[in-house]
């Protein structure tokens, strides 16, 4: 089994930056796709990036150019740099992975076997 934990939420203003990291155990991340995904209240788990076992990222098109995912298999841990952050960025941000998981199922949510528990991010002046 793998455990992930989230770490970094917190509060920052408009034009911020916050530096999410997610942490494994019991298992190496290496063989592992990583996404994040966010939810914000009354809304549905939204793709915001993955990294594949490769190294390739994908983000969704409204934090391209302002977040960059990265892994460390060193350390066994994926962070999510979030940079010139905005008010609709808000919400509770959560890390998956998933060692078996197809190209064309990384930006979906149900496709990914493990997860933390999230960490809130807020943005707010």
């Amino acid at each position: 089994q793998m455990q992930l934990v989230e770490s970094g939420g917190g509060l920052a203003e408009p034009g911020g930056s916050l530096r999410l990291s997610c942490s494994a155990s019991g298992r190496t991340l290496r063989g592992y796709a990583v996404g994040w995904f966010r939810q914000a209240p009354g809304k549905d788990r939204e793709f915001v990036a993955t990294i594949r076992r490769d190294g390739i990222s994908l983000y969704v098109d409204s934090v391209k150019g302002r977040f960059t995912i990265s892994r460390d298999n060193a350390t066994n841990v994926v962070s999510l740099q979030m940079n010139s952050l905005q008010t609709e960025d808000t919400a509770v941000y959560y890390c998956a992975a998933d060692a078996r998981i197809i190209a064309s199922e990384l930006r979906n949510h149900r496709a990914y076997d493990y997860w933390g528990q999230g960490t809130q991010v807020t943005v707010s002046s």
